[in-house]
């Protein structure tokens, strides 16, 4: 009877254990397809921003992920889980971080994150005044006195050109002023005393040899630079109400920006703060041109010193300021507070 028992409650048991070790016959539920950010990086210009980096952050700590913009400001994160919550952070030099507000992708969504611009770092924008209350004209007094400063390597004046796009416009004085320190400035003098030398070995213009030829060298070399600077940066300027610094643009892409410069002989910021044709740096092109003629001996004059002069001193302005976007600012001496 015991062996009767003890086999039917191994047969029952061994029935239980048989059904446990079959397999479910449920499916198992797909996972959720994950979804695709996108975006583009621009500053408020709405020029691109490469080589911004940029943090996408999970709920979880460690689900942290960067990436670099490319040329074109563009950023991809691909493989973002569905329904999380995450936020995308851009940091870039020169600019102010910018945040993502909350983002929350559905399964296999294909998001482009929008607004991410971004602003020029406080400390770059900063303009010294003389107190809270100044007047603009004790601003842009103020602001004169800085660029005064400027200079390459610490030696070479860099007067003529704004850091900083936000600045109030010169009045008639200051324009003439900040004119008059770079015309009478002691690398100026020096400079060009040395292209009357250089000129006076190429026996350029025919003036002759010797101390005479020299100082009449001399003499139209700072002719040329003193009817230039007056008549195209202050004479001119003041008349027209145009503002006759180059504006550093900083950002955006390479191409945005060697645009820029090479336009500026042709397009200039006026006193109300608006683009304008640049009648003042031409005007001053032309009229150091054509005076040349009247000083210059009478071998070099005519229509060829006078297209000669304009379209040299028009092409060398436009390279110039590609080099003060490109190169210079790194070697240009500033105030302590706009470094």
């Amino acid at each position: 009877m015991k062996w009767r028992i003890f086999a039917l409650v191994a047969c029952l048991c061994g029935s239980i254990t048989s059904k446990a070790q079959q397999p479910s016959l449920m499916p198992e539920a797909p996972k959720p397809q994950t979804g695709v950010l996108v975006g583009t990086v621009t500053d408020v210009n709405n020029d691109t921003v490469p080589g911004a980096t940029v943090v996408l952050e999970g709920p979880d700590l460690k689900d942290v992920r960067t990436v670099v913009t490319k040329d074109n400001g563009f950023f991809q994160f691909s493989d973002v889980q569905p329904g999380a919550t995450y936020h995308v952070t851009v940091r870039a030099e020169g600019f102010a971080n910018w945040t993502s507000p909350t983002v929350v992708l559905k399964p296999g969504q294909y998001l482009i994150l929008t607004g991410s611009k971004l602003n020029i770092a406080q400390a770059l924008t900063t303009i010294t005044v003389a107190s809270p209350a100044a007047s603009p004209e004790e601003i842009a007094r103020e602001q004169v006195k800085a660029e005064e400063k400027q200079r390459i390597f610490g030696i070479l004046p860099n007067f003529y050109v704004v850091y900083d796009r936000d600045v109030a416009p010169l009045t008639p004085k200051l324009k003439f002023k900040l004119a008059t320190k770079v015309l009478f400035d002691p690398v100026t003098v020096i400079g060009v005393a040395t292209f009357a030398g250089i000129n006076q070995a190429a026996d350029n213009p025919n003036y002759g040899q010797g101390a005479k030829g020299y100082a009449e060298r001399f003499g139209a070399g700072y002719a040329d630079g003193a009817i230039d600077i007056m008549v195209g940066g202050a004479i001119l300027p003041s008349l027209l109400h145009q503002d006759p610094r180059y504006f550093y643009q900083g950002t955006g892409s390479n191409k945005s920006r060697a645009l820029h410069a090479l336009s500026s002989p042709f397009v200039c910021r006026g006193d109300n703060g608006r683009s304008q044709p640049n009648y003042s740096t031409l005007g001053g092109d032309l009229a150091t041109a054509a005076l040349a003629n009247a000083y210059y001996p009478a071998s070099n004059r005519g229509a060829g010193l006078f297209l000669g002069n304009f379209f040299i001193a028009t092409g060398q302005r436009a390279l110039a300021n590609v080099a003060q976007e490109f190169v210079l600012r790194k070697i240009t001496s500033k105030p302590k507070d706009q470094n």
